[in-house]
């Protein structure tokens, strides 16, 4: 990371990159990370990300930014579901006010997908959205939300004793927001989802309901990948491939 952002009195670290030697107003992309598992816990959130955002910027022309939500790598603060769409829609601020950029593009994997979506709705400075393997609700998170939060302290996305001081408006949230409305409110702008027909986390079925609910989204779905589809050169292809087109038609 190479530097930092303010949300909501947390420092979050981000990761920003330009081409060299480029003036002009560029197309902004912001890549937003998923919800720590077992082997790769908080600490190590959006690890591999730097790589990508270098890729986009100097191969394909793109004002690209990766950050860690709170609780996560090296930012500050607990994880709260409301605490992540208040750190993507300050990370947005935080490029524009930076990059200058011609529109905003959000990349998302996992549960960042699904955040993205989730702000990119109700932000029309977003004008493209890239979902990989995506959740198309926090039903599972809201019908067992002490489980989930016994599983934040343990991967350290919350570190505060303590936290939540609210438990009942912290386990609310994973019912306030609704991705796969949130995508049908985003259309018609563009939307690639991406999924791995051997996901073992999160069932083909969201990332079909998200594209549905769209209605002309991009559906790919990956032969015999399986969740962390960042890793997936397949997935990774088609992602910059997507990223270009969007770049040659913000361009027009």
């Amino acid at each position: 990371m190479n530097g930092t952002f303010q949300s909501g009195g947390q420092a979050l670290a981000r990761y920003l990159a330009k081409p060299a030697g480029r003036s002009e107003p560029l197309p902004g992309l912001i890549l937003c990370h998923g919800f720590p598992t077992g082997p790769i816990d908080a600490r190590h959130s959006a690890g591999t990300f730097p790589e990508l955002i270098d890729r986009a910027a100097n191969e394909l022309g793109w004002a690209a930014m990766t950050f860690t939500f709170r609780g996560c790598g090296g930012s500050e603060g607990d994880f709260s579901l409301q605490g992540w769409v208040d750190d993507l829609r300050a990370a947005i601020d935080h490029l524009i006010a930076e990059s200058e950029p011609s529109g905003i593009w959000l990349v998302g994997a996992n549960t960042g997908g699904s955040v993205a979506i989730c702000v990119a709705a109700d932000d029309p400075r977003v004008r493209g959205a890239a979902l990989l393997a995506p959740r198309a609700d926090f039903d599972d998170w809201a019908a067992q939300p002490r489980r989930l939060l016994e599983h934040a302290r343990d991967v350290g996305a919350v570190r505060t004793p303590g936290f939540p001081r609210d438990f009942d408006e912290w386990s609310r949230e994973f019912r306030r927001f609704r991705p796969a409305e949130a995508a049908r409110r985003f259309a018609p702008r563009p939307l690639l989802v991406m999924h791995g027909d051997d996901d073992e986390s999160v069932p083909v079925a969201d990332a079909r309901m998200l594209a549905e609910a769209h209605g002309s989204a991009e559906m790919r779905l990956i032969t015999g990948a399986g969740h962390r589809l960042r890793h997936d050169p397949r997935a990774v292809a088609i992602l910059l491939g997507w990223l270009d087109r969007q770049r040659i038609t913000d361009a027009l």
